[in-house]
């Protein structure tokens, strides 16, 4: 039998499927209820719970000022979590699966799910994600039970993150993203530990006359990150989808050899390796709408707008591996914004920090409902960073000072509103535009008078008519309300400033960078 984890607490349930492989993974998917094979012969799985749930996430620690920024729970309340838990999986048949977070030995780390057979998808999904894995004892373990409540916490569900002994216990969610981030939040504080950034960024490569450029794209789930990562400029090659390490002199080191894509309005024109990969027969949907036929529909929210798919990275016919990749070129922050911020700026180091520490955005379903639409600030857009946060903007600036790195602010929203007559969206299409910029280097820039950061003057491929995009201040003044548009400018540089001030460990040169 399997040791699963922590002797202490050794559990024995009856039956341990250890490492089983894929095919059994999916028929004992296809067996759950909840389960419908699709008309392209993929599985889909219709859960209880179909987005993270941070108000249920606690760190463990009788020391809570220093996890500033996040839930705890003294380690008494754990205990009893753990042996609710434990008792709990002693009368009922578990899968195993091992395997590693990244391949790269730098950052590396042995990691374990342990999961109910009852929800094999989780098992048959994160199998995708892990690096292959023979042997040896884990360093961070999840343990997980969508089928266990736990009373007293909010919606009956808890997900406890022992950072000491490398253990996530998930209870009452069913939805994989819990599972997943459970492990890469437990790696977070490990790379940070190493001296790293453990960063929420795709990272991808274009070739360009000047050589291939390697970019990084940070930002919050559903904000375009998978998009703009896998969206094609040339003959440019995905690397990584939802997590990197950053270590000193710019290197990248990735973390899944899979992906877990947000499949609402996905398309084969905007994004067709995505939209294969998930149409292939090997692919795990999550809470995806289906037609009569079984036949996926991209575009209906009537269920949810944070459907889901997990696909092996070969399934994308072309990608890199992150160990074949150079420095870090250009890194990306995207924010899905309305109202002033333009489709493309060049930050200084000193704003690049302040931006990164900022973490702006409007909220998704992918944050669950009460993040929905919401004007966010979730600092370096990783709200799985376990410790507190202004950590994370310094060791960016320490970073960035060891390799030179140009960084950008995207728009992937609108300017003006984000709805009605007077509203403008930035496209796939422009986005692009401004990605194959960035790598080719050759934009002319001017200062904006109210942010100070670098606007272009003109993007290749984004038409004159829509050049405002890149210069809202106009496309203001063409409407006539400039007068909203100054509103706006002392607003957001009131908020950002407020923003800052609120993390008393940042760095004072980053505090001055808005």
């Amino acid at each position: 039998m399997v040791v699963l984890h922590e002797p202490a607490h050794e559990m024995r349930p009856r039956v341990v499927l250890d490492n089983p492989p894929q095919e059994q993974l999916r028929r004992l998917t296809l067996q759950m209820p909840n389960a419908k094979r699709t008309a392209y012969g993929s599985v889909d799985v219709f859960t209880s719970v179909d987005s993270r749930s941070s108000g249920s996430t606690y760190i463990v620690t009788d020391t809570p000022e220093e996890y500033r920024g996040h839930q705890t729970m003294p380690r008494a309340e754990y205990e009893e979590i753990t042996r609710l838990q434990e008792e709990y999986i002693a009368g009922r048949p578990m899968i195993v699966i091992d395997g590693y977070i990244s391949n790269a030995k730098e950052v590396q780390t042995a990691a374990r799910l342990v999961i109910e057979r009852a929800n094999a998808n989780v098992a048959g999904m994160q199998k995708f994600l892990y690096f292959e894995r023979a042997d040896g004892d884990p360093q961070v373990t999840v343990i997980d039970t969508p089928n266990l409540a736990a009373p007293g916490y909010p919606n009956d569900r808890c997900i406890a993150v022992d950072l000491e002994n490398g253990v996530t216990r998930v209870l009452n969610s069913d939805y994989f993203g819990e599972s997943k981030k459970g492990g890469l939040r437990m790696w977070n504080k490990i790379v940070y530990d190493k001296g790293g950034l453990p960063m929420h960024a795709g990272c991808k490569v274009i070739p360009t006359a000047q050589g291939e450029k390697t970019i990084v794209v940070i930002g919050l789930s559903g904000t375009g990150k998978t998009t703009t990562t896998f969206r094609r400029q040339g003959d440019s090659k995905a690397v990584q989808d939802d997590f990197i390490a950053l270590v000193r002199g710019g290197k990248v080191y990735g973390t899944e050899n899979g992906c877990f894509a947000k499949t609402f309005s996905l398309s084969p024109e905007h994004e067709p390796e995505i939209y294969r990969a998930v149409t292939s027969p090997i692919a795990y949907l999550e809470n995806v709408y289906l037609s009569e036929d079984g036949t996926p529909d991209f575009f209906n929210e009537s269920f949810t707008q944070n459907g889901r798919a997990v696909f092996h990275l070969e399934a994308l016919g072309r990608y890199e591996d992150a160990n074949n990749i150079g420095p870090v070129n250009a890194i990306v922050i995207l924010n899905r914004a309305r109202s002033v911020v333009p489709a493309l700026a060049k930050l200084s180091e000193q704003q690049a920090a302040a931006y990164f520490m900022l973490g702006e955005t409007q909220g998704t379903s992918a944050g669950g409902k009460d993040e929905a639409g919401k004007s966010l600030r979730v600092p370096g857009t990783n709200p799985f960073f376990p410790l507190p946060n202004e950590l994370q903007g310094n060791r960016f600036l320490e970073l960035l000072r060891t390799h030179p790195i140009d960084v950008y602010l995207m728009n992937t929203g609108w300017i003006v509103d984000d709805s009605g007559p007077d509203s403008k969206k930035i496209t796939v299409e422009h986005s692009s535009a401004c990605m194959r910029a960035i790598a080719d280097g050759r934009l002319e820039w001017s200062t904006d008078p109210d942010f100070g950061y670098q606007l272009p003057v003109r993007v290749a491929g984004i038409a004159p008519e829509d050049e405002d995009l890149l210069h809202p201040r106009e496309r203001f003044e063409a409407l006539g309300r400039l007068g909203d548009y100054r509103r706006w400018v002392e607003r957001l540089k009131a908020e950002r400033r407020a923003c800052l001030e609120s993390f008393p460990a940042l760095d004072d040169y980053i505090r001055a960078g808005i």
